[in-house]
């Protein structure tokens, strides 16, 4: 392993926790009470006047219920909003998204099984021959064909699948799901909601599904459009940093008051230049300074490896900032910064802005790709910060190289408990010094995590 060490007085750690709960907790308690809060009102709504022409169809309109709740929850999951992006951040309201998605996907295939059954037995009629009366009713049939969408993008985001997908192809797939949304909205209509003898049921019903698109427009096509409308944003500078990556420079019109924080990132568009459908999000690899915008990528797909082709002036559209990976997270003053081959770009924003002793531990294979580290040295020295490159192939060497092994990290940072720890790389690093924490006793609470895929691309 290769160590460089740049290095200015960091003097001792100063503790300062946060009073009460952190945003990120406050943020999740919000939008969980919120849910539960409709569950139980519609579950009371039920109860009153859900009844159906016999008791699997009860049952049906019940889990109906829930699966319409659960594309609400989606919907918001995915619908950027500000306060839950900052807070909770887009990577892990991804993840639920994602689970969510799952849930909803076997509630909605259980409803439709439960209203063939239900239907079976109301008029005695062969399973198939029911299904295939039902497929005969437009509201039916619309049901049918919002549920096997849904059914076909979650086949498509099982991690196997996923995998073998490129960003592009999985994002335009999952463009069919608001189609799906649009189906079952009319399906909705046209059957009549469980609620259609109570109009103060109904009224809340739509109220609430009104809200929900309200808000998933405001936060996916209104805020984007203004932002970019407002900015104007085009390329002035692109600048190789080594034989694979590349830095784009990005300004615009009063960029100021573009609310970026350092470690967030935007989805980019070239569109131009790539086309529309190939957009990624890359991480802010310098501070935002009211007058440019930095992206460093690295070639690791068609898009990003022809940013180094993009011609000065290319206009931009740049959806963001997203991510709750920044300073607003932190409770103490002291933070450790780690990241792994190009996740250094928001630790490298992070570093610019940050305030307080730090540490920054860069985790490579080799020094060659060590990217923006005369960027981080000079850095150190201006803020009196401490930088660690590590090089080397883990599990090389005797003893077998484990940089990040507790007791490793308890060397280079004795001090780790007490400092807010920052890690962004790939999987794999990532997992293992976020294991290597939780034996160091770090408190949970001052470990904030990025997923490499949503870093850099």
């Amino acid at each position: 392993m290769t160590t460089v060490v740049a290095t200015g007085e960091t003097g001792g750690p100063v503790s300062v926790r946060r009073a009460g709960l952190s945003p990120a907790v406050v943020a999740q308690v919000a939008l969980a009470a919120g849910f539960l809060a409709h569950l139980v009102v519609v579950e009371v709504l039920f109860a009153r006047a859900g009844a159906g022409e016999n008791s699997v169809l009860t049952v049906a309109k019940f889990v109906a219920l829930h699966a319409a709740s659960l594309m609400m929850l989606q919907l918001v999951l995915v619908a950027r909003l500000p306060y839950l992006d900052r807070r909770i951040g887009m990577d892990r309201l991804t993840r639920w998204h994602r689970w969510t998605g799952f849930a909803l996907a076997w509630t909605v295939l259980t409803h439709a099984t439960l209203v063939v059954l239900g239907y079976a037995a109301l008029y005695s009629m062969p399973v198939l021959a029911t299904f295939l009366s039902l497929a005969g009713v437009v509201a039916s049939l619309l049901g049918m064909c919002a549920a096997a969408i849904l059914v076909a993008i979650a086949a498509v985001s099982l991690r196997a699948a996923r995998r073998r997908m490129r960003y592009e192809t999985w994002h335009a797939l999952h463009i069919a799901l608001y189609l799906t949304v649009l189906l079952a909205l009319v399906h909705q209509g046209l059957e009549g909601t469980t609620f259609a003898s109570s109009p103060a049921a109904r009224a809340y019903w739509w109220t609430v599904w009104a809200l929900v698109l309200l808000a998933f427009l405001t936060g996916r096509v209104a805020l984007p459009v203004l932002r970019n409308v407002r900015h104007r944003f085009r390329v002035i500078g692109v600048v190789p940093e080594s034989d694979d990556v590349v830095s784009v420079y990005v300004a615009g019109r009063d960029l100021h008051r573009l609310d970026a924080r350092a470690g967030q990132f935007f989805i980019w568009r070239f569109p131009r230049h790539n086309g529309w459908w190939q957009a990624n999000p890359f991480s802010l690899s310098a501070a935002p300074d009211g007058r440019t915008l930095r992206l460093t990528a690295k070639a690791v797909g068609t898009t990003s490896a022809g940013l180094r082709q993009l011609p000065v002036g290319t206009r931009a559209f740049l959806e963001g900032p997203y991510g709750a990976f920044t300073a607003l997270q932190r409770t103490r003053q002291a933070t450790l910064l780690v990241a792994g081959g190009v996740g250094i770009t928001p630790i490298r924003a992070m570093l610019e802005e940050s305030t307080g002793p730090a540490v920054v531990l860069y985790r490579v294979h080799s020094m060659a790709d060590a990217v923006l580290l005369p960027e981080l040295r000079w850095l150190a020295g201006e803020r009196g910060a401490q930088v660690h490159v590590l090089a080397g192939r883990t599990g090389t060497g005797d003893p077998p190289l484990a940089p990040f092994a507790p007791a490793n990290l308890a060397a280079l940072v004795p001090d780790v408990a007490e400092r807010d720890v920052y890690v962004c790389g790939p999987p794999a690093m990532t997992d293992a010094v976020l294991r290597s924490l939780r034996e160091l006793r770090v408190p949970r609470g001052q470990v904030h995590a990025e997923r490499f895929s949503l870093a850099g691309g």
